[in-house]
């Protein structure tokens, strides 16, 4: 019998949505390197390339778009529920709670297009909503006149970001659109494949995207980053942690076993705006020290930067708090738990045999 532990390298489903190899190092969604869509082209391009199989025309775009505007409101009641929740509840708390309240009659089964482009254009909504509530500030309500990860950044500060850092931001967006059959997007597609509906599914998925091991890489790295704190401290600060046996939060993959193309691309970006901004540059200059004595005190270990490592260098950058990353995180990958719950809608249900370990009664 062959034990899978965790599922590794067992197939669960067929997908149309996004290759991953991690011995090569590619992504691919629908046909097209992500690394190149993310310098090309927006987020929602790339959500209707996720949702709909191809990237919009010009006049595909505008109504597509039209879409997302209209359903960035929020009902009352969800202003009434937010208005209520306790004050330490976590913004991923706060999330599943939310999104779950959402499920009402226009989010019965089979989960439609129109479902997914409400949540995801809901959630930035929310988050900001909250954000503001927490710390006794104004409401910012969404503009109609700004694309998906601009008009985020103006809903969390009031103002509209800088040019390079909606760019900064849409890039990730891009990258963490999708990644196959991750933990959170199988979670979601389990419930989707029983025929339940689509909030149901994305509640699941965001459960299994609360978990530390899954999703709160990004703020462990933006803490590794402050405790080096400058360029001339980083070979020190590394030093010792190797020497102690600490872990180098962003280094290292379950899939990638060569560099994560999604860290690739945001070094690229990093690269290109470092100059302006303080944390993106002490980041490239980190990664290129711990990459060189990772070589030295691990030569037989193949730990490459991860997605995670700038991930959080350009949060950073942009001025999201640490508790808004793996928010953040969700607002994107939003769009491919939907796309795969749609997907899963003609496929089987899934359905897994465990082995049993314990001890069995005596033969009567």
């Amino acid at each position: 019998m062959i034990t899978a532990i965790g599922l590794q390298d067992i197939v669960v489903a067929d997908t149309a949505i996004s290759y991953v190899n991690g011995e090569k190092g590619q992504l691919v969604y629908r046909g097209h390197w992500a690394k190149d869509l993310a310098v090309h082209h927006t987020f929602e391009e790339v959500a209707h390339l996720i949702w709909y199989g191809s990237l919009p025309s010009p006049e595909k775009f505008v109504e597509f778009q039209a879409k997302f505007v209209k359903e960035r409101e929020l009902p009352d009641y969800i202003h009434s529920i937010l208005n209520v929740l306790p004050a330490d509840m976590t913004m991923m708390d706060v999330i599943r709670t939310v999104i779950s309240a959402l499920g009402t009659s226009g989010y019965e089964y089979p989960p439609t297009f129109d479902q997914a482009i409400s949540l995801t254009a809901k959630l930035p909504t929310i988050i900001a909503y909250r954000y503001h509530r927490l710390r006794g500030r104004e409401i910012v309500k969404p503009r109609k006149d700004l694309l998906y990860s601009e008009n985020y950044l103006y809903m969390l500060n009031g103002e509209c970001a800088l040019p390079a850092q909606v760019r900064a931001l849409d890039s990730y967006m891009v990258l963490t659109i999708e990644h196959g059959m991750n933990s959170s997007t199988f979670a979601g597609r389990v419930v989707a494949s029983t025929h339940s509906d689509l909030v149901s599914s994305i509640t699941a998925a965001l459960g299994a995207l609360k978990g530390p091991l899954h999703g709160g890489a990004p703020a462990q790295v933006t803490a590794m980053l402050e405790a080096i704190g400058t360029k001339e401290n980083a070979e020190h600060w590394v030093r010792n942690a190797l020497e102690q046996g600490t872990r180098l939060m962003g280094f290292g993959h379950r899939i990638y076993k060569t560099v994560d193309p999604r860290a690739v691309a945001l070094r690229d970006i990093a690269q290109q705006l470092a100059g302006d901004d303080y944390w993106l540059d002490l980041a490239i200059h980190t990664e290129d020290v711990i990459l060189r004595l990772l070589k030295e005190y691990k030569p037989n270990l193949k730990l490459n930067t991860n997605v995670e490592f700038y991930s959080a260098a350009v949060m950073k950058a942009v001025g999201l708090d640490g508790d808004l990353f793996t928010p953040t995180f969700a607002a994107s990958r939003m769009v491919g738990w939907t796309a795969h719950c749609i997907e899963a809608v003609s496929s089987r249900l899934i359905y897994p045999e465990s082995r049993y370990i314990g001890d069995m009664p005596a033969v009567e």
